[in-house]
């Protein structure tokens, strides 16, 4: 067998580095775009959003004052923003919490997060997904959609001094067909909590479950 030389050993050792090397990107006032099939590490940025495209791999995204779009097929860890949306598109991997302050969070068809999901202010949907730990907010609804299974419970908290409510509403908390909550669900202020009746959910404290047993939940 022929012995490789000390200087080409060390050449193919960093050509292989390089290969698998991946890029942190971090702007101010600027959008960040993870071009499709491609790899990166941390994305981070200040007034700008963020897009994930089709298949692109990365590690934690943060922005402040943007919004953030992960696409189909797409892998991140942690996505946080805090005045922005965030979606995910259909089979997305997380390994990480999803986390916004004022904005919305929706996740698609065949994804799964390895974490919580949580808002203060914003609506929190999921469609077909796989959730390892809880859902939180304090003042949106949230739609636990067809097929989707949460398993670390729901906690809807009390508002805290500072979060105003001159117009209070009761948030919708909507438990949808074949959709399953296992864990707690616990409410610190009054709520609407909707069950379907093929749904499995845990102990419920602070509200009580209406059944339902069509497609959509109650308009009301």
């Amino acid at each position: 067998m022929k012995h490789l030389s000390l200087p080409l050993l060390l050449a193919m050792t960093l050509s292989c580095g390089s290969a698998w090397a991946v890029d942190d990107i971090s702007k101010v006032n600027g959008h960040i775009t993870a071009e499709a099939g491609q790899a990166y590490g941390d994305l981070e940025t200040v007034n700008g959003g963020i897009t994930v495209s089709s298949g692109a791999t990365t590690r934690s995204i943060q922005t402040v004052n943007g919004g953030i779009k992960v696409e189909e097929g797409a892998s991140t860890g942690s996505v946080s923003t805090v005045n922005g949306a965030i979606k995910l598109g259909s089979r997305v991997m997380a390994k990480g919490n999803i986390e916004t302050v004022n904005g919305s969070i929706f996740v698609d068809r065949g994804s799964q997060i390895d974490g919580g999901v949580e808002t203060v202010n914003g609506g929190i949907g999921l469609v077909e997904t796989r959730l390892s730990n809880s859902i939180k907010t304090v003042n949106g609804d949230i739609t636990v959609g067809v097929g989707s299974q949460v398993g670390g419970g729901i906690h809807v908290e009390k508002p805290s001094f500072g979060i105003s409510l001159s117009a209070p509403r009761k948030p919708r908390i909507i438990i949808g067909p074949k959709a399953s909550v296992a864990g707690e669900l616990n409410f610190e202020r009054e709520v609407v909590l909707y069950v379907h009746r093929t749904a499995s959910i845990g102990p419920v404290h602070g509200a009580e479950p209406v059944p339902f047993d069509t497609d959509t939940a109650p308009a009301n």
